[in-house]
């Protein structure tokens, strides 16, 4: 299992200098891997991001939340044409830091919609997600569709919504990726999601997010039953810390998010305390197989 870090901890643009700090910080803050948003892509340099990862050892997924402009749910083709250009773009900068995961809400528009999906794009959205698997597959990448709440997508909101999304997918090598921020808003609890997802062999993926995107502990979120879940059905990907604060700004993801307050000031001790507590969370449900 390796235990990472969401970039926009440290940073909130990657160029050179925010590279460097946010795969600087994220080693510096005792993770094995950290996510880097690909939100500019035709922009980012990810040869650079690869040699910096290899002089700080780290792991590195890809994530990316689609726009209106490249929603893959829409009944416009040449929409969807883009947002499927633009994905095999991400994987290409995958494959070139030597990545092996693509996440996020890749499946649709990432924002508040007013109008339920519709039968048509939600099988347009499968039908571009298979091609790009497909692809993704061939360079040893694999998909993981992010589960989001109802503000930020209309497809799906919960674990099991994810599973009937993917299973109509003929493929068996897209996985659902797991948020306690998002499952806290609308799961019941968050232990059977896990179980059911991985019941399906879908758990690919997990972010670790506290209520309010702040320090973990603080919220609301039931870490301990998560971390009980995960144990339990013997995860084994990615967990990775994700934190959002007014502190560190990616004008566009956090007017998309509405991150309007500053929760954290620091991110070397924000980072350094999530570290500390999934690692410690982890380590406390395995050793109820000692009682």
């Amino acid at each position: 299992m390796l235990i990472g870090a969401h970039a926009l901890v440290f940073s909130g643009t990657f160029d050179e200098a925010g590279l460097r700090r946010s795969i600087e910080g994220t080693k510096a803050a005792g993770f094995d891997l950290i996510e880097i948003p690909l939100m500019d892509v035709a922009a980012f340099d990810s040869a650079l991001a690869k040699r910096m990862l290899q002089d700080n050892g780290l792991a590195v997924t890809a994530s990316l939340g689609l726009t209106e402009s490249t929603d893959l749910t829409s009944e416009d083709p040449a929409t969807v044409a883009a947002g499927e250009e633009l994905l095999e773009r991400c994987l290409d900068h995958v494959s070139a830091m030597g990545g092996d995961v693509l996440c996020g809400v890749i499946y649709s528009a990432m924002r508040k919609y007013m109008i339920p999906a519709t039968a048509a794009g939600v099988a347009n959205s499968r039908a571009a997600i298979a091609r790009l698997a497909e692809k993704a597959a061939a360079g040893g990448i694999r998909l993981s569709l992010e589960v989001v709440n109802r503000y930020e997508s209309n497809v799906f909101n919960t674990g099991r919504g994810a599973l009937e999304f993917v299973r109509g997918i003929d493929r068996d090598d897209v996985s659902v990726h797991l948020d306690t921020y998002h499952m806290n808003i609308e799961e019941s609890d968050l232990f059977q999601p896990v179980h059911d997802v991985a019941a399906a062999g879908r758990l690919g993926y997990v972010h670790i997010g506290e209520s309010h995107r702040g320090y973990l502990g603080t919220g609301s979120v039931d870490f301990g039953s998560f971390f009980r879940a995960l144990h339990d059905v013997g995860y084994d990907g990615p967990v990775v810390f994700e934190s959002f604060s007014s502190a560190v700004v990616s004008a566009e993801l956090s007017n998309t998010l509405g991150i309007w307050r500053n929760l954290w000031q620091d991110s070397d001790d924000l980072a350094a305390h999530a570290n500390r507590f999934i690692r410690d969370g982890l380590h406390a449900v395995r050793t109820i197989d000692l009682h």
